[in-house]
């Protein structure tokens, strides 16, 4: 009976993982005024990219960044992780 439990669990559990992941989407929208997202204005959050439809959405995003990062996590909303080139190297003492 144990045994069908811990099957039962383990079963539930993955179809969980696998329908989370199947929600999640790529970004097309900006958090800060909802346009389409121009791939040359973004600003790289915590090893994620997040992009803008304008100029001016960085800056906006910049003022508290966790509002719009919240804003696109409820919206299902799969952030591109920074690519490593672009990932600042930490300074070995």
């Amino acid at each position: 009976m144990k045994k069908l439990i811990l099957l039962c669990a383990a079963v539930t559990a993955f179809a969980f993982l696998s329908l989370s992941q199947a929600w999640a989407a790529p970004q097309t929208e900006c958090p800060v005024m909802g346009g389409t997202i121009n791939k040359e204005l973004y600003v790289d959050y915590k090893g994620e990219r997040v992009y803008f439809c304008c100029a001016g959405c960085p800056e906006t995003f910049k003022k508290d960044p966790e509002k719009y990062m919240k804003k696109l996590r409820d919206e299902g909303v799969e952030l591109e992780k920074v690519p490593a080139e672009a990932a600042p190297t930490e300074k070995k003492q």
